[in-house]
């Protein structure tokens, strides 16, 4: 006989399916429940019973508080979360090159602030003027056409959440001996946005496209001249030129007035400050995809043209630099992502990598985005090793770092996407080590 709703054991997920003390995700699925009736199990959350403290009025109570603002800042009680910034020496022969990180272990959800997105220009930050600001479409085209921003504002325009990450993000797992550091410190040249524009198919099928384009030439109008080839088949689907992030016009940092969005491809070819887009026969050969973002590999040979950033997940919560605090119960919480569409699994192991628990999904599990996952946890105060693993909707599993090092040797820059390990000491320290 089916039990009744109020028959139903509400705690019956609560009992470790992994070792050292990994729990069932429905008890995240179905929170609503478990939390419910949390009280009736002892030590397992740290909410206190509720004092005489909350009977005390608080000054903010008694007065009115501060007049609007023209926009909004953090809490003055809240730490600054800032970019983590990293600057080329003054000796480097490209003044301005280098790359700030986003701080993804102190940030929630799955979607980066505006001010906390990752940079990274190969000569600067250009102050461009949107009224002079032009973008030309020419080559393999029937009639080149010229936009500007008001044009280009009179087109349909669509809005989607995907994440852009540099292809040398986690580049440090390559090394012989790997850096070691926080989550925005290790991995932190990866957001993720909702970004608001023009599909760039509108625009290219206006020229009218000769039968002989297979590809297209993307170029920035920055002192590097950053330009990059891309085949016709991802500009004819779902490329973007991009005007707006999270709600707002493009900040400059990230390519203001417009840029090429290309969703789940290297982050070096959502080409900043788009002003050239030229149809081409095959592929340019640029200075950026030759001398750079090519893997060199243990042969000697080198791979081009591997566009898609692969599928990959790290633990955020807890992390280095998010310790713990003391032995009972914790939320492991992070993201995973895949270049080549929706993430379908993410496991979680305490035991580095030898029992394995299936992780919660949080809505929404959006394609070439990141995804927000977590899993319940009791942990006794001993010694673990944290590790997560995500699988795409292709069946791609996230390797290990010796499997990838074993197919690619140690002298590559990009594309690494290894499983990540923090090291849980007794005391409650998060540290980050390599398996």
């Amino acid at each position: 006989m089916a039990k009744t709703p109020n028959e139903v054991t509400p705690f019956a997920d609560a009992e470790p399916v992994a070792a050292n003390g990994l729990l069932h995700r429905r008890m995240f699925l179905s929170g609503g429940a478990f939390f419910a009736g949390a009280a009736s199990l002892s030590g397992l959350l740290s909410a206190q019973p509720a004092s005489a403290q909350m009977a005390t009025v608080p000054d903010w109570r008694k007065e009115p508080g501060k007049s609007f603002t023209p926009y909004g800042v953090p809490s003055k009680f809240e730490e600054p979360v800032q970019r983590l910034v990293t600057v080329r020496a003054n000796s480097y022969p490209s003044p301005g090159a280098g790359s700030s990180r986003t701080p993804l272990h102190l940030l929630e959800g799955i979607i980066t602030p505006s001010g906390l997105h990752f940079e990274r220009s190969h000569s600067g930050v250009p102050d461009i003027d949107p009224d002079r600001h032009r973008l030309l479409i020419h080559g393999l085209v029937r009639q080149p056409l010229v936009f500007d921003l008001e044009s280009l504002m009179r087109y349909p325009r669509v809005s989607a959440i995907h994440f852009i990450e540099c292809a040398g993000n986690s580049g440090g797992g390559w090394a012989v001996q790997p850096p070691v550091g926080f989550v925005g410190t290790m991995h932190g040249l990866l957001s993720c946005s909702e970004w608001t524009g023009v599909p760039l198919h509108y625009l290219l099928e206006e020229a009218g496209i000769d039968p002989k384009a297979k590809w297209i030439l993307a170029e920035g109008i920055d002192a590097s001249g950053m330009s990059r080839s891309v085949p016709i088949e991802k500009a004819l689907g779902d490329a973007m030129v991009a005007l707006f992030q999270n709600g707002e016009r493009i900040r400059p940092e990230q390519g203001y007035p417009m840029r090429l969005l290309l969703p789940g491809w290297e982050g070096n070819m959502n080409v900043k400050w788009l002003h050239r887009i030229k149809l081409t026969e095959g592929p340019t050969y640029t200075k950026d995809e030759t001398s750079k973002y090519t893997e060199l590999m243990p042969d000697g040979k080198s791979m081009q043209f591997t566009f898609p950033m692969e599928v990959k997940s790290v633990i955020t919560r807890p992390s280095e630099g998010v310790n713990m605090q003391g032995p009972g119960f914790y939320e492991i919480s992070g993201f995973a992502w895949s270049g080549n569409g929706k993430i379908k699994r993410v496991d979680i192991s305490a035991d580095g990598g030898a029992s394995w628990a299936e992780a919660a999904l949080q809505e929404p599990i959006a394609s070439r985005a990141l995804t927000r996952f977590r899993l319940p946890w009791q942990w006794d105060g001993k010694e673990v090793i944290l590790q997560s693993r995500a699988t795409d909707e292709t069946g791609a599993v996230q390797p290990t770092r010796a499997e990838l090092i074993g197919t690619k040797g140690v002298k590559n820059a990009y594309h690494y996407n290894g499983i990540t390990t923090w090291e849980i000491r007794q005391s409650g320290l998060v540290k980050n080590v390599w398996a």
